[in-house]
């Protein structure tokens, strides 16, 4: 028999002073404008992301000299409520095709805003670098980072 180790999701939240479609537009619509340049996988300095507002759609990072590099793809798109997408960077901080963990991002009314809840999921696809990796998204340089500039975005 052989066990089979689940890594737990990674899961952050935070509310904004929105309603759910404009905080939903801003995550999908405006990423490009809050992303961290910092957070870039293709080598060149980053100077846009680009969600494509669809299933089906690329995520995608923009370089300086114009050039793209995929992070993955929009694997349900149900505005205002819903996104989930598939996020195809290995270990390494690299495009891997064959790779995929999944990010749902939730927006869900709280009083005058909305509460964006994030879950970062199938973490065991890391193999043995799973822990890593999740210690790493769920740090403050992580996703805790990426929520606070998009809420900053919103609040703008």
């Amino acid at each position: 028999m052989t066990d089979t180790i689940v890594a737990a999701p990674v899961r952050r939240s935070v509310t904004v002073k929105a309603e759910p479609a404009r905080a939903f537009q801003a995550f999908v619509g405006n990423i490009g404008r809050w992303w961290p340049r910092s957070h870039a996988i293709g080598g060149k300095p980053l100077v846009d992301a680009v969600m494509e507002p669809r299933a089906g759609g690329r995520w995608y990072e923009v370089s300086e000299d114009g050039s793209t590099c995929d992070w993955g793809k929009v694997l349900v798109y149900e505005p205002p409520g819903r996104l989930v997408l598939a996020w195809q960077i290995d270990a390494d901080w690299k495009y891997d095709p064959d790779l995929i963990t999944e990010v749902e991002i939730l927006f869900i009314p709280d009083g005058e805003g909305t509460r964006v809840e994030l879950e970062h999921r199938n973490i065991e696809r890391f193999g043995s670098r799973a822990a890593a990796v999740a210690d790493m998204i769920g740090s403050d340089g992580g996703w805790p980072l990426i929520l606070g500039l998009y809420a900053e975005s919103v609040a703008a």
